[in-house]
């Protein structure tokens, strides 16, 4: 206890010393923002790189390692380590469209726009167009979808509230998925509400809350940025540590939104599987010889020409990289089926859990349970470039596949300790908590064999 007092005594200070120090938290922002459009700007603009290209010789191919195979993987894991601090202190979308809205037209936000299904679409959108396009392998594509995203949020932003972040916090494709992961936090900037109505002047200046939430009422990681401008006010508002399981066990059905759990079973879990895996899958390939063998039966021939733009569909022909329409509609299958079979097959093995505790509404909560897996299995997708692109240079990283191992046993584990905490609280039998467990297990090992398919069993 003493040890956790002098680390939450530290953290006060330093969120204390992020609202001190905004200014020198702006000038990191405007860096970040100009790293990032040096790195998808000017690979963009080069001619594409040969299958000799090496990381320290040619400027494509080191951009494309610092951002895909640097840059997002740790985005994510950060995003478990200290909440969504990316989001508010680094991420250049954000920092540009706070920017613009302040010379913008500043019209209140929409109903519509307040939909919470936005990020959830969003994500699934991306994901599956950046595979359309091979966002991973080609500048162009990086920036078409990155750029566009970049575009998007300054024009939100030169529309909707004055100062305000309201892309980050409707539109972001990929702030659902920070929202899940930040749950895990082992800091957070916790809110005594109480506090905060019963401390009297003199009080600091109020904070501009760039998403736009209601920090007297603000409970967990998911939704703060983490900027620190409102550290301290009152008295009621400091950076401390926490149990990183926390947020999880005491999130309920009141307190959460269903698109939470949609985006993290569907999403997160199941399209973001396919589209790491359909490049291995031996499946993806057997779909694609009957689809090709039913459209030449049919003399249905345009169907297999690569004539598609690489806006649309992958067209490098001058590296012989082309997809066909057939490729691509293939792609969308197979993604499709991922992200639909493996999330309803998760949501039946959890609403079962959930039937099985005597509460339907747990299985909101109980969803959450495998938040771990899930950024286990981002992180694991993404530093499969890393993997890929330090193997393209003579390393053999022969520790790759151990430490893979460990990762997803790990995560497993975490998944199936909070889904067991969760029923522990219910308090409901033995023979039913058990009887959950096993549900949960399945679900779990139903994620763990995906995985294994893709670095093992298809390797």
């Amino acid at each position: 206890m003493p040890d956790l007092s002098r680390c939450n005594r530290w953290l006060q200070r330093l969120g204390d010393g992020m609202r001190r120090h905004a200014p020198v938290i702006r000038a990191v922002q405007w860096a970040v923002v100009l790293f990032y459009a040096l790195l998808v700007v000017i690979p963009a603009m080069l001619p594409l790189p040969d299958s000799q290209a090496r990381i320290l010789d040619n400027l494509t191919v080191l951009a494309q390692f610092l951002f895909w195979g640097i840059w997002w993987p740790f985005v994510l894991l950060s995003m478990v380590l200290f909440g969504r601090l990316w989001c508010g202190v680094l991420c250049p979308e954000g920092s540009l469209s706070e920017w613009a809205s302040h010379y913008g037209t500043g019209l209140g936000v929409p109903r519509w726009l307040r939909w919470g299904g936005w990020p959830t679409l969003a994500f699934c959108l991306t994901t599956l167009y950046g595979q359309l396009i091979s966002v991973y392998d080609y500048a162009q594509a990086a920036l078409l979808i990155l750029g566009g995203s970049t575009v998007a949020a300054v024009g939100v932003g030169l529309l909707f509230a004055r100062g305000k972040r309201v892309w980050c916090r409707y539109l972001c494709p990929v702030s659902g998925v920070f929202a899940l992961l930040a749950r895990l936090a082992p800091v957070h900037f916790q809110v005594d509400e109480q506090r905060w109505m019963d401390n009297a002047a003199p009080r600091l200046p109020p904070p501009n809350c760039a998403p736009l939430l209601d920090i007297r009422r603000l409970q967990g990681a998911s939704d703060c940025h983490a900027c620190g401008r409102c550290s301290g006010q009152r008295g009621a508002v400091q950076l401390i540590a926490r149990s990183s399981n926390q947020e999880i066990l005491h999130a309920t059905a009141q307190t959460l939104s269903r698109w939470d759990a949609r985006l993290l079973l569907f999403g997160v879990i199941g399209l973001a599987m396919g589209a790491f895996q359909w490049t291995v899958s031996p499946w993806f390939v057997a779909l694609k010889q009957t689809l090709a063998q039913w459209l030449i039966e049919r003399d249905l021939l345009w169907a297999l020409q690569d004539n598609a733009p690489w806006w649309l569909l992958t067209h490098y022909p001058q590296l012989n990289d082309s997809f066909s329409w057939l490729d691509g509609f293939s792609i969308v299958v197979y993604l499709g089926l991922s992200s639909m079979l493996l999330g309803t097959t998760l949501m039946i093995l959890l609403r079962l859990t959930a039937r099985l505790a005597g509460d339907r509404a747990l299985y909101w909560p109980l969803a959450l349970a495998l938040t771990p897996l899930g950024g286990a299995g981002l992180f694991l997708g993404l530093s499969a470039t890393t993997v890929k692109l330090l193997r393209y240079e003579g390393l053999l990283l022969e520790w790759v596949q151990p430490a893979r191992a460990c990762l997803l046993l790990a995560a497993i584990s975490w998944s199936l300790l909070l889904g067991w905490k969760r029923l522990d609280r219910e308090s409901i039998a033995l023979t039913r908590r058990v009887s959950g467990s096993v549900c949960l297990l399945l679900a779990n090992g139903l994620i763990g064999f995906g995985w294994w398919l893709q670095f093992w069993g298809w390797a």
